[in-house]
């Protein structure tokens, strides 16, 4: 059964269904006291989140949920090993934004505006500690959620290996980076890594990245949102990016 208006898939037969055929999910709930084994390794396989519930709160669902309920994406996610190739075969120099633990929905909604406005070519992030991107960051973004491209992947490091490999150079933002933001080469192929504001870019992403960079402040205060920061990056690439006059 599938209940439209709440994008909620219930069942286990529908779920199983959705999966196979590809379609954007953004977790999965499952009963923690019997979880169906087969759709765990599924999501797993597909990088979806997994969360173990009460069977109470799938019950709001509907009757029929069979110990499980998928909560179908309002967006549509694209494979971050297709997109690569297919910008470097078009002739681009791509431009990417990584984002590690942005839970908030508003800056996630906020940088991805950034992000269509200023010319990027897709934002990546992981499936999990990442923000739900459901009707309220589509709003949020001013629908740039479904204009940009969205690569959903299993973790962060496994991209930045790939970005790494294929030719794209890993820049990391962070008020302790020893290059100006400005000083650095961004007509090359560039992915930028934006931490949360809390825990800023895991230790493990830093080691990973080529460039460690910081944008030079004149105030007092110690860091920028990260929504601002990732404007700010963003139009950086833009003004290198565009042909002299």
């Amino acid at each position: 059964m599938t209940k439209k208006g709440n994008l909620i898939i219930i069942g286990r037969h529908p779920v199983t269904e959705a999966l196979n055929a590809g379609q954007p999910i953004d977790k999965v709930l499952v009963d923690r006291m019997a979880f169906p084994g087969d759709i765990i390794e599924k999501c797993k396989a597909a990088g979806i989140p997994v969360q173990k519930v009460p069977k109470e709160k799938l019950d709001k669902f509907g009757a029929n949920h069979q110990g499980v309920a998928a909560l179908r994406a309002q967006v549509e996610y694209t494979s971050l090993e297709d997109l690569v190739p297919h910008l470097f075969d078009q002739g681009y120099s791509p431009l990417l934004v990584l984002l590690d633990r942005i839970t908030d929905v508003g800056n996630f909604g906020a940088i991805s505006r950034s992000a269509e406005v200023l010319g990027a070519d897709g934002i990546v992030f992981p499936a999990r500690e990442s923000a739900q991107l459901n009707a309220d960051a589509v709003k949020r973004s001013a629908g740039a959620l479904l204009r940009i491209p969205l690569c959903r992947v299993r973790d962060l490091i496994t991209a930045v290996r790939f970005l790494k490999s294929s030719g794209v150079t890993v820049i990391a933002a962070d008020e302790k980076g020893s290059t100006a933001l400005h000083k650095v080469d961004l007509k090359r192929p560039a992915a930028f890594i934006l931490g949360s504001e809390g825990q800023g870019i895991a230790p493990e992403l830093l080691r990973l990245a080529d460039e460690i960079v910081f944008i030079p402040q004149a105030g007092e205060m110690d860091s920028l949102n990260v929504s601002v920061a990732a404007g700010i990056m963003l139009y950086e690439a833009q003004k290198q990016r565009l042909p002299s006059e």
